[in-house]
């Protein structure tokens, strides 16, 4: 089940982060839930390795998704070069 609850808190946080960073993201489903894991993990290990928070505060879900849109930043500036 934690793979699951895994896979949805991804795509909610990328889902998020799409619709905050401004400009056309175009990426499927299976992208979006990858960022919003792997922003996930960005923020949750800088965070908790800072003390700025502890695992199941709701700052976590805030810099999940700040995490995320760092990473969707990150892939914009590497997919123009291309």
């Amino acid at each position: 089940m934690s793979i699951i609850g895994t896979i949805i808190v991804g795509l909610i946080v990328g889902l998020i982060a799409r619709a905050i960073k401004p400009g056309n993201d175009s990426m499927g489903w299976i992208m979006t839930i990858l960022l919003g894991i792997a922003g996930s993990f960005l923020a949750g290990y800088v965070g908790q390795a800072m003390g700025w928070y502890m695992v199941g505060e709701p700052a976590g879900w805030i810099a999940s998704v700040v995490g995320a849109i760092v990473l969707l930043a990150l892939w914009g500036l590497v997919s123009r070069r291309r």
